[in-house]
């Protein structure tokens, strides 16, 4: 069943694959407290997914960071996920991968917290359809999915704990998209927002590869995670005609932020990882053969990401 979903997209993507799965053996629900004990850092965690996910994780005992560019919202998301917990469960920390000393600043207030990072969660993203440049210089899109979260995870992965959970949140759009190093830091004109989003998607899942490869003694899982076409207000905005089109079968951000939350807690993932995943199955990173990556392409990747990030 799981194969015949996944062959169709819309069946596997939309809420009726999430749906199917749960139904299907082996699909385990989290013991109470499960991340007791456990520090996590959300980025994107002001809407959407990311606030799903910082909920789910809250929820489950986790002591969570989360991350938003937007003082009030960040400000009201604390608040109402403190609402009955310990004020120490719950931290803001306001960054805006647009600027990379804004990452820094992050990287350094989380790597002198007083436990280890278990749980590192990537999800901020924008996409949008003019190009811009941020004050590093960097085009928006790259900047924001590719080489901020490289960056923090970068800076401090000597934070994380043993058995710690690197995850990012990519898209299915990655699947379109062969990697070009080029165009991802110098999109083509006319400028294709969409295109360019996917471009960023492809090299998360590329990089993912690298850490898991270049990391393995780390004891640390790193992880990629589609989750599904969700309604969000990321993509009501940018993508309001598919919005439309999709209309109710578009997934929850719980049912979106759902693969995320189980890599956190879940016993059945081990490090160094390096896999894609979807409604918690591992999935290929190519369907069109022409979008394959090879070595050269990717060891490219990593030293351009990392000298933008001046690592």
């Amino acid at each position: 069943m799981d194969h015949a979903l996944e062959a169709t997209v819309v069946g596997s993507f939309t809420d009726l694959g999430v749906a199917a799965r749960r139904r299907l053996p082996g699909w385990e629900e989290p013991r109470d407290g499960a991340l007791t004990g456990k520090v996590a850092v959300v980025t994107g965690a002001t809407s959407g997914i990311g606030q799903a996910l910082a909920r789910q994780l809250v929820e489950l005992g986790a002591t969570v960071h989360l991350v938003g560019r937007d003082a009030k919202k960040l400000d009201s998301t604390v608040a109402a996920l403190r609402n009955g917990r310990p004020a120490r469960s719950v931290a803001g920390h306001r960054a805006d991968l647009a600027r990379l000393a804004d990452v820094r600043r992050l990287a350094a207030t989380v790597h002198h917290a007083e436990r280890p990072i278990d749980v590192l969660a990537h999800v901020a993203g924008a996409l949008v359809h003019e190009r811009q440049h941020t004050t590093d210089g960097i085009e928006l899109t790259a900047q924001v999915h590719v080489v901020a979260p490289f960056l923090l995870t970068t800076l401090v992965l000597d934070s994380l704990a043993v058995d710690a959970r690197v995850i990012t949140m990519t898209s299915g759009g990655m699947y379109t998209q062969r990697l070009d190093v080029n165009a991802l830091f110098d999109p083509p004109e006319p400028f294709n927002g969409t295109v360019a989003y996917a471009q960023a998607k492809r090299a998360q899942v590329e990089l993912n590869g690298e850490w898991a490869r270049r990391y393995p003694d780390r004891r640390i899982g790193f992880h990629v995670v589609h989750p599904g076409w969700a309604d969000t207000p990321g993509v009501q905005t940018a993508l309001p005609g598919f919005a439309r089109v999709m209309g109710s079968r578009l997934r929850t951000a719980d049912e979106g932020a759902d693969t995320a939350a189980w890599l956190a807690w879940s016993e059945a993932v081990t490090p160094p990882g390096g896999e894609l995943w979807h409604d918690r199955r591992r999935r290929r990173t190519v369907v069109l053969p022409w979008t394959a990556t090879d070595d050269a392409d990717r060891n490219r990747l990593w030293n351009e990401v990392a000298d933008r990030a001046g690592t």
